[in-house]
């Protein structure tokens, strides 16, 4: 059983909203436990629609964990941290994530099933203990639950967004500040439903700052330190483009060649290099690093090079 109480923040929201929000889940999942009658409120069945109010209190019983269908891999994982709550990985660029459509093996969660062993039906189906995902393209940090009650708990200071992240980024672009952030909604894009857009006619907030940690004039790059806010699709390739600094590499959203200083690049430049957060058992702040690629770190290099 799990229970929840509105605060004034909350009140006049509809109720699949506020449930997602506070018990870290997807919009869709709250509405599939409200069907089911498994949220009450002030202990009489809700509905998804209905509009809480301050102090109402909200009782939701779980549902038991879907096995996952996915198989299990023997890939290699770079383990950056595992104890018997989470497990966290410095995943490899060009691994995805989860299964979809296309991609049935060889992800992320095919690896996980096969280093853990006790994953299946930790978080649904197809996505067992994952709470938040980098792009296939992205290199970095990440942090995957290992029982239901490490996901809510990491799943909800995700969705209050009070993880620390840090990635770094080349950009083709030579900022005319130090540092800066940028503040617009990212939504899908309104003519190509596979790309996102600041322009999306049903954006939500997100917000990014960024840092340069060189510049590389002669080649009209540089390298920043980026910390993304909220955590909406492609948001920092998408912000940093919509800022004229669009990522080397970023075949969706770079628009120019892959090649700079010499070295040709099969995927964005970015890397996930520190996540920050609570340990959902002991509460206690916990970061973890992720060592630059040999890719990029050669891309940098290179430029370095070219500068002098």
């Amino acid at each position: 059983m799990w229970s929840f109480r509105v605060e004034q923040a909350g009140a006049g929201s509809r109720l699949d909203l506020v449930l997602a929000a506070a018990a870290g889940i997807t919009r869709a999942q709250a509405r599939r436990w409200i069907d089911e009658g498994r949220v009450l409120v002030n202990a009489h069945p809700g509905r998804p629609g209905q509009r809480v109010r301050p102090d109402d209190a909200l009782e939701a019983t779980l549902p038991e964990p879907e096995p996952a269908s996915a198989t299990a891999e023997a890939i290699p994982l770079q383990v950056l941290y595992e104890d018997a709550d989470i497990i966290v990985i410095d995943k490899p660029a060009g691994m995805v994530v989860h299964p979809a459509p296309g991609h049935s093996r060889g992800t992320l969660v095919n690896a996980l099933l096969h280093h853990c062993g006790d994953l299946a039906g930790v978080g649904g189906v197809l996505r067992p203990g994952i709470v938040h995902r980098l792009d296939k393209g992205t290199s970095g940090v990440m942090v995957v639950a290992k029982h239901d009650l490490a996901h809510r708990a990491l799943a909800s200071q995700f969705k209050r967004h009070t993880i620390e992240r840090v990635y770094r980024a080349i950009v083709r672009a030579t900022p005319g500040a130090e540092q800066g952030r940028v503040d617009r909604a990212v939504g899908r894009h309104p003519h190509d439903r596979k790309r996102m857009s600041v322009a999306a006619a049903r954006g939500r907030q997100a917000h990014t700052a960024w840092r340069v940690r060189a510049r590389f004039a002669r080649s009209g790059c540089a390298e920043l330190e980026v910390r993304p806010e909220t955590g909406r699709t492609h948001q920092i390739r998408v912000h940093l483009a919509s800022a004229g600094m669009p990522i080397v590499g970023d075949p969706v959203y770079g628009g120019r060649s892959t090649g700079i200083a010499g070295v040709t690049l099969t995927r964005p430049a970015l890397h996930a290099a520190l996540l920050g957060f609570l340990h959902p058992r002991s509460g206690v702040p916990v970061r973890f690093e992720a060592p630059l690629p040999p890719d990029l770190a050669a891309c940098l290099v290179a430029l370095a090079e070219r500068e002098r």
